[in-house]
């Protein structure tokens, strides 16, 4: 494998390595810092980040508020703490090697207070704001206000030419680099548009040769891209390295970093990840952004799909072969379906999924009693964690309201990621991940079950395993 030479970034010389930022409390100050302490890039979840008393055990994000908008004012100011916390904590642990960043989800709540909040809060302690998850055109400029590089995620040429021209231009000399995220192979959400389809990956080089060419029209020769998403050993990528067609490269690695001795996550959740085979991890389109998203497979992804597989049309009216009655709620209220979509429902509630719950499509899908509890419950606990919920329907406009119905086929996102980052059991949390987690089982440097330091995983990367 070629060697591998330091870039200028964040205004430093670092490794070319990259720690992915994994919201919610899982990518923390203590894996950042780590990981930067090893002549890399730490990054940081500024995506409800876990605040910390002065002995740094974690407080619990405990809600006060009556109502959704009460409740949102406290996420954003537990946003706020906890990413000045953990800034803290990563800069203290890094010893001043390397470069910390912070990841932010464009289209979570609050982003802009959030990012404005902590950048104030820990001047000089962060060096690189990252943003995926929508179209961030205000990045640039709130970055820039504190003297601090913004790293816009992409998966695409097109959706860095859009931002490029609409805001990035304006504050050139703060971009640090465009990351190239594979909408296919990376975890969590993932950035597919309409135009491509799901099952059939496309190979990055192509399409990171044509953002890389867009880069150059803009002038931005020396900018380096991150490639991100399906990373696992940098031999596999050495025709990428001191490539002329593509420039500077990095790599950034979200998926490896969580099995180490400073992830945060659960011994539960570890062992988990020794034990994936291929095609555990799923991509679906069941969170509630609207936004693609890849978890690995288990009972908490088997109940959604299961769910929307005990779905049919209706309509309010009898209208063409809709035309059969069918009585649904405590209060018997009469719809209309197609006389096969009737024998299915009868037949669901037979097996006690009795509660039929209306979607924004004018369909029904049928849950059991217990189950319409919980989703309820949660619906009802929003406090409005992203810009746009589909499962709650909050927004954040004046009405706080998408204008459409909760949809029951979804899930509250923040209570299984805050529950599983905590220690819940990984069968009936959301448990995100990138495609190739199932090479943990077969990596020989895992074998055994052993977990490394960040710094040994960081030296393991370098040699190109």
């Amino acid at each position: 494998m070629k060697s591998l030479n330091a870039l200028k970034m964040s205004g430093a010389e670092v490794l070319p390595l990259i720690e992915g930022g994994k919201g919610v409390a899982v990518s923390t100050g203590a894996s950042a810092g780590a990981w930067a302490a090893a002549g890399g890039i730490g990054t940081f979840s500024g995506a409800n980040p876990d605040s910390v008393d002065s002995n740094g055990n974690i407080i619990p994000m405990q809600y006060k508020g009556r109502t959704r908008v009460e409740r949102h004012e406290e996420l954003i100011q537990f946003g706020i703490k906890g990413g000045i916390d953990q800034a803290r904590i990563a800069h203290e642990t890094s010893g001043g090697k390397g470069r910390i960043h912070m990841n932010v989800l464009w289209e979570m709540g609050g982003t802009e207070r959030i990012l404005h909040g902590i950048l104030e809060g820990a001047k000089g302690l962060i060096h690189g704001v990252t943003c995926g998850a929508g179209m961030p055109y205000k990045l640039a400029e709130i970055t820039a206000k504190y003297k601090v590089h913004y790293y816009p995620i992409v998966s695409s040429g097109r959706a860095f030419r859009a931002l490029w021209k609409r805001a990035f231009h304006k504050f050139g000399e703060f971009m640090g680099a465009v990351v190239y995220e594979d909408p296919w192979l990376a975890g969590g959400h993932n950035g597919l548009s309409t135009n491509e389809d799901p099952l059939k990956p496309e190979d990055p080089y192509p399409r990171v040769v044509i953002l890389r060419q867009m880069m150059n029209e803009m002038g931005l020769h020396k900018t380096p891209i991150i490639m991100a998403g399906g990373v696992w050993y940098l031999r596999e990528w050495d025709h990428w390295i001191d490539n002329p067609e593509l420039g500077p490269i990095a790599f950034q690695f979200g998926t490896r970093p969580l099995l180490t001795e400073e992830s945060p996550i659960s011994p539960q959740w570890k062992q988990k990840l020794l034990n994936l085979k291929a095609g555990d991890v799923f991509l679906n389109r069941f969170s509630p952004t609207g936004f693609y998203s890849s978890a690995v497979r288990n009972p908490f992804l088997d109940d959604l799909i299961a769910r929307s597989e005990r779905q049919i049309a209706y309509s309010l009216e009898p209208v063409g072969d809709h035309d059969t009655e069918l009585s649904i709620g405590a209060r018997n209220r009469i719809v209309y379906v197609t006389v096969l979509d009737h024998a299915h429902a009868m037949a669901w509630m037979k097996q006690g999924y009795t509660s039929a719950l209306r979607t924004p499509d004018s369909t029904l899908v049928f849950v059991t009693p217990e189950k319409e509890r919980e989703i309820h419950k949660d619906q009802t606990d929003c406090m409005g964690c992203l810009s746009a919920c589909k499962f709650s329907n909050w927004a954040e406009n004046e009405t706080h309201s998408t204008g459409k119905k909760a949809d029951p086929r979804s899930f509250c996102i923040q209570k299984t990621l805050q529950e599983i980052a905590h220690g819940a059991d990984t069968d009936t949390q959301l448990m995100f991940a990138g495609h190739n987690a199932y090479r943990f089982a077969s990596d020989p440097f895992y074998s055994n079950g052993f977990v490394p330091t960040v710094k040994q995983l960081v030296d393991r990367i370098m040699t190109g395993d």
